[in-house]
């Protein structure tokens, strides 16, 4: 197992060392980092310090990661509803739960791996530093979130689906109930998004962030509890960008377990977020092509309960 080496240096202030360390290495814990440091794989200007050591400003600092063993990518037979295929591409309804890409802790059971047996020529990008860890997959939904995906079977149609993405020519709807009916009927949340300070695996709206636009608009309020159904349009594609954005507005979705309430009000196993609706347009045709998805049955079922 080798390891990564990071170069930094420390701005001015007394900051913590392991505050530093933890705002610049993405998905490590608090805990992750304090261990990194009593491991002797941090140095500052090439000396082991302890995690509560304070920066005058200006010290070097050099990180050794070690680097976790890769993830490999086996073809799995899992059942997939699929909206459209072709030889260039297929769009997918994705169901709750399923992850999209492997990880550490999920090695087996994703899109991905359903997908590589269904299309075994993805395995070619494997070894493509250009499409290698997306293996076909244009963008992704969290695991708790339902709906359309759209993924590729060629490198250029890859890639093709990857720059419209970047030009924001695709359009991506979704539904999703939220706990409190925003103050207007429709509105832009317009607030950039980055990794949380303090805990790494959420995001949060914050200065430094990334710019992210999320257009709102509320298609019925007749609910229990003053809750709204929403339809929303993605202008940017940040990282849980709905929930942290909806959040934001003090309307946070319905199931939400990161940035909904922490003690859930609705018995349900996921969260109110559907992907249903997508637009692009054919890297191999040209062709405008656009696919809707109904909410799954839970969620319409629960709709009906709340009123």
């Amino acid at each position: 197992m080798g390891e990564q080496k990071f170069h930094l240096t420390a701005g001015a202030g007394k900051q913590r060392l392991d505050l530093f360390v933890l705002e610049h290495l993405e998905g490590l814990s608090r805990a992750q980092v304090q261990k990194l440091i009593r491991a002797g794989r941090v140095l500052v200007d090439g000396r082991v310090e302890k995690a509560g050591f304070r920066f005058k400003g200006g010290e070097g600092v050099e990180i050794n990661m070690p680097l976790s063993e890769e993830v490999s990518v086996e073809p799995e037979d899992i059942e997939l509803e699929i909206v459209y295929e072709d030889d260039d591409l297929a769009v997918i309804n994705k169901a709750a739960g399923m992850v999209v890409h492997p990880g550490a802790g999920n090695k087996g059971g994703t899109l991905v791996n359903a997908l590589l047996a269904r299309y075994p020529e993805l395995a070619e990008m494997m070894d493509d530093p250009e499409t290698g860890d997306r293996l076909g997959i244009a963008h992704r939904l969290d695991r708790g979130t339902s709906g359309l995906l759209v993924a590729a079977r060629k490198k250029t149609i890859l890639m093709a689906l990857m720059r419209q993405f970047q030009e924001r020519s695709v359009d991506k709807l979704y539904l999703a109930l939220v706990e409190k009916r925003p103050e207007s009927d429709k509105g832009l949340v317009d607030a950039p998004i980055a990794r949380h300070p303090r805990q790494r695996a959420r995001m949060a709206v914050r200065r430094d962030g990334r710019t992210a636009q999320t257009e709102f608009r509320v298609l019925d309020d007749d609910f229990q509890g003053n809750r709204a159904l929403l339809e929303l349009r993605l202008l940017t594609g940040r990282t849980h960008q709905i929930r942290v954005h909806m959040a934001f507005i003090g309307s946070p979705v319905v199931g939400d377990p990161v940035y909904g309430y922490r003690k859930q009000r609705v018995k349900l196993k996921r969260q109110f977020l559907h992907a249903s609706a997508l637009a692009f347009d054919h890297p191999g045709t040209g062709e405008r092509m656009r696919f809707e998805s109904e909410l799954p049955r839970g969620l319409a079922d629960l709709l009906e309960k709340l009123r």
